[in-house]
């Protein structure tokens, strides 16, 4: 299972973004190889905010909605205990400054035992994730 992060989907669809060329590989072996994937409707209103910032609404609109008809992604939504444990997250990285997004994100990789995210951020190597791509 891998848990899919604001970055990595912004570095597929927008071609300026300074993570494109290196995710394109990953988003590959991962269609290929058909991996479990998911995200957070967290991520999810993060993106259409930033892809809509970043090229218009309309790409936006549409790029979320192929995601929400996507077979192969799913998209996980945090319970009130979930969301709880998030506030622990977030208070205990707040001198990193981590998203309260993030911070749901790890949340939910703990409630189902995902241990690796398709992410650019650093942050998630706090709670001991696994990103890809690897980092050194």
């Amino acid at each position: 299972m891998i848990f899919i992060d604001t970055g990595a989907f912004l570095a597929k669809y927008l071609r300026n973004d300074q993570h494109h060329s290196e995710s394109l590989p990953i988003w590959e072996r991962l269609e290929r190889e058909k991996a479990w994937i998911c995200t957070s409707n967290f991520v999810i209103d993060e993106l259409a905010t930033l892809l809509a910032r970043r090229s218009n609404h309309l790409f936006a609109a549409e790029t979320i909605r192929n995601i929400y008809e996507s077979d192969i992604l799913e998209i996980l939504r945090p319970d009130r205990e979930e969301e709880r444990t998030a506030v622990m997250f977030f208070a205990k990285y707040a001198d990193q400054e981590v998203s309260f997004t993030d911070c749901v994100s790890f949340a939910l990789m703990r409630a189902h035992r995902i241990e690796r995210a398709f992410a650019f951020d650093r942050h998630f190597d706090l709670p001991g994730f696994t990103r890809i791509p690897l980092v050194s």
